[in-house]
């Protein structure tokens, strides 16, 4: 009886042993191929491109192949436009109101391979996007709409889910000076009111070239409707107004606007590094402006004279850690 127990033992942990299997060591998902570019709220993927006046600026953006087990085989990945995602992004969110739509960046400021590779042993690549955005138009919000196309060969499958197999990248070319600037002390005043300023939270500026940036007149935005009227151009110099501060140009393109400056405008820079994290260094900008504008088209056949004065202030964040300088920057 004994013996048969023994037996019966033996049979079984033979059985276990040959129904168990190492499960980790097989591939739990699906291996798909997708971008990784995850969109904001406006359902694009900030692309932050350092500005050169004439110079190729790449953009090295990462191609991964999802799963728990390496990519074991070498796969040619195929990359194109997406030109019907861009309009239906466009039609949801902004209806019938082309001016604010997103467009297609032009073929003359990029070029990108129609294929990259993915080799055996690798889960992750980059795609290098190459752009040349010298005189290209800050006012307008342009979008370059990638996608990952099927492989006649079914060599790899395109992930289907939301955001992973389109990269819409809005194009963002920055300098040192451009970004988002704080505006609770810019105020803007509707002539004969100065007891009822108005302030908005933030103002964005964008690039011009690398010693220049722009803002819009009183509290209009890139969502503005005639936005392109009120540029305010911002050039900063190595002008001395006193041991501080710094000398601004500041001037516009419409004449119509009738900008007239007040007083001398004026930046600051100071850095330091943080207490805690003594690998981050925090770069402060200061502006300090003052200026009268005309808005003649908010009541056609009226002018409105609004003036505008104060300071905005932007803090950059640098991980001194990264080496490549356009990488370093904390967005």
């Amino acid at each position: 009886m004994k013996n048969i127990y023994y037996l019966f033992l033996v049979i079984t942990t033979v059985i276990c042993c040959v129904s168990c299997n190492n499960e980790w060591e097989d591939e739990q998902y699906l291996q798909l191929v997708s971008f990784k570019a995850e969109p904001d709220a406006n359902g694009v993927t900030f692309a932050y491109l350092r500005y050169h006046p004439e110079g190729r600026v790449t953009y090295q953006l990462p191609v991964i192949i999802s799963g728990s087990t390496p990519n074991i085989q070498k796969r040619t990945v195929r990359i194109g436009l997406d030109l019907d995602t861009m309009a239906v992004l466009n039609e949801e969110r902004y209806g019938h109101r082309e001016e604010l739509y997103f467009r297609v960046l032009d073929k003359k400021y990029y070029s990108f391979p129609e294929t990259v590779e993915i080799p055996a042993g690798e889960s992750t690549v980059t795609l290098p996007i190459e752009f040349t955005l010298g005189d290209l138009d800050q006012s307008d919000k342009w979008v370059l709409p990638l996608t990952i196309l099927e492989d006649p060969a079914n060599n790899y499958q395109p992930n289907p889910r939301k955001h992973y197999r389109k990269a819409l990248l809005r194009i963002n070319p920055f300098n040192d000076y451009s970004g988002t600037y704080n505006g609770t002390l810019y105020k803007i005043v509707l002539e004969g009111d100065t007891k009822n300023p108005m302030t908005l939270s933030s103002h964005r500026t964008f690039v011009v070239d690398d010693k220049t940036i722009f803002l819009y007149a009183g509290a209009r935005n890139i969502d503005s409707r005639d936005r392109k009227l009120y540029k305010i151009f911002i050039e900063f110099t190595d002008e001395r107004v006193d041991l501080l501060t710094k000398k601004l140009n500041i001037y516009t393109d419409n004449p119509d606007i009738n900008l007239e400056v007040i007083g001398q405008p004026s930046y600051s820079i100071e850095e330091a590094m943080d207490v805690t994290k003594p690998y981050l260094k925090h770069i402060y900008i200061t502006l300090n402006l003052a200026y009268d504008f005309d808005d003649y088209t908010t009541v056609p056949g009226n002018v409105i004279k609004y003036s505008v004065s104060g300071s905005l202030s932007m803090q950059r964040d640098l991980n001194t850690l990264i080496p490549d300088e356009d990488q370093q920057i904390q967005w």
